[in-house]
């Protein structure tokens, strides 16, 4: 593959930009090679969930220590079934299995829900080989007692504990864009020992069911208009903190990438385009970026990255306020 479309991130260098991120897509052995094979650069395993391993240690302590078989002369043969495996020892198989096949990085991703769980299952996964672990930090503030310093600090002890765990192994936290000062946020994991971060997680929002009155969970694929959130904020960090970032959430064409690679980050993170449109998508990206330095003369995405963030734009005040104004001068009734 053409080096024009060379990258770096997580100490990894890349061919092009092109990672598709955690989703059902990268869930088998045989969706991340169909992804592998028609050109993306990276792979971002599905993540592994720390409450679906509790609830399989549950069950297996349940079936081995508390059910009542009946016969007293038995109670100590409590045979497991050949078959049953946890959640945990399904993601481990299938992280080995893309590391035997795959030649592009593995990147595992973990959502935890306890300081403990975090570190724990970071060191399965980095034994099981994974070139580096996404923290797919999920956390709603829900509470009145929590303020936003603690919440911060949430993401900040779960860094800590992972990287105390596994010193060695690449990471990126994938963080949410609800925070007071997300620059300041970033700096603070950059700080705390994070590689990358990965902009924006996308919140599951529920829906109610009029007829019902009950919340009913939505599955919405992220549209194109999401870009423009993490374009901005990917600008902004770009001119004052230095670690890698993906842009995930709304990254449709090729040139969504090419927009990715000019504020200044290192990948552009696909999945919703993915399961609309399947894995071609990624040649038909290629093409576009390639055709695109063609016509603007550039070498490479090298040469061109970062060139509009926000310490190099020819007009930084557009990634501000000023820019909220003239949207409004813009609109005529």
């Amino acid at each position: 593959m053409s080096k024009r479309l060379h990258t770096r991130y997580l100490g990894f260098e890349l061919d092009s930009p092109l990672v598709p991120s955690a989703s059902p897509l990268t869930a088998t052995l045989d969706g991340a090679c169909r992804l592998e094979d028609a050109g993306a650069a990276a792979i971002v395993m599905h993540s592994l969930f720390e409450e679906e391993c509790s609830r399989d240690h549950e069950l297996l302590h349940h079936f081995l220590y508390e059910q009542e078989i009946g016969h007293f002369e038995s109670d100590d043969f409590l045979p497991v079934p050949d078959a049953f495996r946890t959640a945990e020892e399904h993601y481990l198989e299938r992280l080995q299995s893309m590391k035997s096949r795959l030649k592009v990085p593995v990147i595992a991703s973990l959502n935890g829900v306890s300081r403990d769980g975090w570190a724990e299952h970071a060191v399965q996964l980095a034994q099981a080989g994974a070139d580096a672990l996404e923290l797919n930090i999920y956390h709603i503030a829900a509470s009145v007692r929590e303020s936003g310093a603690e919440v911060e600090q949430r993401y900040l002890d779960i860094l800590t504990s992972v990287r105390s765990a596994v010193p060695q192994l690449p990471l990126a936290v994938k963080l949410s864009s609800r925070f007071s000062s997300p620059v300041h946020m970033v700096n603070l994991l950059r700080e705390a020992g994070t590689d990358a971060v990965v902009l924006f997680n996308r919140f599951i929002e529920p829906t109610l069911d009029l007829d019902t009155l009950k919340i009913k969970p939505q599955l919405q694929l992220s549209s194109p208009a999401e870009l423009n959130e993490r374009l901005r904020w990917a600008a902004i960090i770009r001119a004052q903190v230095a670690l890698d970032m993906a842009i995930t959430g709304g990254v449709h064409t090729g040139e969504d990438v090419i927009r990715t690679q000019l504020v200044g980050a290192e990948v552009a993170q696909l999945a919703s385009v993915l399961m609309q449109q399947g894995e071609g998508v990624l040649k038909q990206m290629r093409d576009t970026i390639l055709n695109w330095l063609d016509q603007h003369e550039y070498e490479s995405l090298d040469q061109l990255r970062g060139s509009v963030s926000y310490a190099r734009a020819e007009d930084p005040s557009g990634w501000e306020r000023a820019n909220y104004l003239d949207t409004l001068d813009q609109w005529c009734p």
